[in-house]
């Protein structure tokens, strides 16, 4: 991070991170292990069956991610934009039927850091077309398109930075 900018992103996507609940910042971790193949999510996450259970599961959601990003259309034309949406939807809704992602901010920053910046004008739509599917069940689905401010759905530009900080896996001492 030589230049005062990228030290000042990095820092804002760190506050971000530090915001989300804890619960929130393990699932993007973990996700992240996941999705960007940075180790092995089983050995690392897995605290009992029914987790180890769940990232096998994800490892399955996930496995086209690099499909995904490939099909990604240009934002201002309409070839390929169905069958990206579609899997972009299908994805999201794999996430928060988790129930472990309350907010359109911690899905954001866990799928910008997935797919990559050019995403970020996608990612106000396939949210709110996941989280109105019949799959995330009514109480959940109101907090979840509450989430969502009126300034991210409207947005006039998305950000062209990559993200800079990528949460990882912390080490818990037991005293």
């Amino acid at each position: 991070m030589r230049d005062t900018g990228t030290a000042t992103l990095a820092i804002a996507e760190l506050r971000e991170f530090a915001g989300f609940s804890a619960a929130e910042q393990r699932y993007i971790r973990c996700s992240l292990d996941v999705g960007l193949r940075r180790t092995d999510a089983l050995a690392l996450w897995g605290r009992s069956a029914a987790e180890r259970a769940s990232i096998r599961t994800q490892y399955a959601a996930y496995r086209d991610l690099d499909h995904l990003c490939d099909a990604m259309p240009d934002e201002f034309r309409l070839e390929g934009v169905g069958p990206f949406m579609g899997g972009l939807i299908q994805l999201s809704l794999y996430d928060l039927a988790q129930g472990r992602l309350s907010s359109f901010s911690a899905y954001r920053f866990l799928y910008e850091r997935l797919l990559g910046a050019r995403v970020r004008p996608w990612l106000p739509a396939a949210f709110c077309a996941a989280a109105a599917l019949p799959q995330i069940l009514p109480e959940r689905r109101k907090a979840l398109l509450r989430s969502l401010s009126e300034s991210a759905a409207t947005a006039p530009g998305w950000s062209e930075h990559a993200p800079r900080f990528f949460p990882d896996y912390v080490e818990q001492e037991v005293a």
